[in-house]
């Protein structure tokens, strides 16, 4: 009886040594290596400005006489906004044509001169001939007298058609400069109307009627403009890119321009960059161009720009939740097929707020754990329990 109970005793310890070791089997979230399309972005805030805005000045001093444009008044290019009245850009044109009036009759009579002294040569320069053949061909009828008389007059006569000739030419070329004095004056009578060298909208205006404007060409006065002209079909948003960020912009890449005050989204692209980053705020200065053909855009709205970094499409990809980095080294651990833990080393490529780019160390469908992995050892055996990892939109990923 005594070896009996021994045995039992025995039996029993053998049975509750065996049932600490083993422990209860830990239930554990789970969620299966998939592929999918990956991809970063950074969101920047900046404010919006028109591709084009200028004071729009007078090249001549003068008074307004007209104004056709008001604040808010949408202009093409070319389209007249003022006329200005400039009395002595007036009075000179009417000088430059009294010029040319003048200068086309000296023209008209030096062309009459050298018509007379032509037909005075034609007569003389005849003369001479005929007598010089009679006194060649028959001696002592014509004396030399005679034959040297008309060949005076006629080299005199020849002499006058070159001097009428010239008295031409000069009085052709006063009639050019005068002609070059009357365009430049009418071009700078021209810019008496003042016209918008860009279509867009006035957003100020400086000048009512009567107003005398002083011509915007000198630095020495205090030129007033007479409108502020804006492009508003074309915007632009200056964003200051991050130095770590500056290796993913490109000219030509698509960026989406959400405008909060008017709750839209608008289509843009990077059209420019300074490719260089300032030493003070260690940024770098970046242009995206927004086109804005029904004119919603306004000068000066808020609005945030998410600029796309990279993307890969159809890779394998783990939650966040499943990475543990440990120094240098990025573990996960995964579960076989009959319920053991395993720790496995993996080598991480892009990653997003939710996901994780495995470049090696994990195979399509495998098992990992996502959740809470603090008491988890390799070899454990547990249950596990399929689950979905939170996922974030991308317009709220930032790298």
């Amino acid at each position: 009886m005594v070896v009996a109970l021994a045995v039992s005793l025995a039996s029993c310890s053998g049975d509750r040594s065996q049932v600490q070791a083993g422990g209860p089997t830990i239930t554990v979230g789970v969620t299966k290596v998939t592929k999918k399309s990956l991809g970063r972005q950074i969101t920047l805030s900046s404010e919006l400005v028109p591709f084009q805005e200028i004071d729009v000045y007078a090249k001549e001093s003068g008074y307004v006489k007209k104004l056709m444009v008001d604040y808010g008044t949408h202009v093409k290019a070319g389209e007249v906004m003022a006329i200005l009245e400039i009395p002595e850009l007036e009075a000179q044109l009417q000088e430059d044509q009294a010029e040319i009036k003048n200068a086309a009759n000296q023209v008209t009579r030096a062309q009459h001169e050298l018509e007379r002294y032509q037909a005075q040569y034609k007569a003389l320069h005849l003369q001479f001939t005929r007598l010089n053949g009679v006194f060649e061909s028959q001696p002592g009828i014509v004396a030399q007298q005679e034959v040297d008389d008309a060949q005076g007059k006629d080299m005199a006569a020849s002499s006058q058609v070159d001097a009428g000739q010239a008295a031409l030419e000069a009085a052709q070329s006063q009639l050019s400069v005068a002609r070059a004095k009357l365009v430049h004056d009418q071009s700078l009578f021209d810019y008496s109307r003042i016209t918008a060298p860009f279509p867009g909208v006035v957003t100020e205006r400086y000048a009512n009627l009567g107003t005398l404007v002083q011509a915007g060409t000198g630095s020495s006065t205090q030129a007033m403009p007479i409108v502020k002209l804006s492009q508003d079909d074309l915007f632009r948003l200056v964003i200051p890119v991050p130095e770590s960020y500056v290796r993913y912009i490109r000219v030509g890449d698509p960026v989406d321009v959400r405008v909060p005050s008017l709750n839209r989204t608008f289509p843009g692209k990077v059209a420019r960059f300074s490719v260089d980053v300032q030493s003070n705020t260690r940024t770098m200065h970046t242009e995206v161009d927004v086109l804005n053909p029904q004119r919603v855009l306004l000068p000066g709205l808020y609005a945030d720009a998410d600029l796309h970094l990279d993307r890969k499409d159809n890779i394998p990809t783990v939650p966040v939740q499943a990475v543990s980095h440990r120094g240098d080294r990025t573990t996960v651990f995964v579960v076989s097929a009959d319920g053991t833990l395993e720790q496995r080393e993996v080598q991480i490529g892009l990653e997003t707020s939710s996901d994780a780019e495995i470049v090696s160390g994990l195979n399509e469908g495998e098992q990992v754990v996502v959740s809470d992995r603090g008491g988890l050892k390799a070899g454990q055996k547990v249950h596990t329990q399929p689950v979905t990892a939170p996922e974030y939109h991308e317009g709220d990923a930032q790298p």
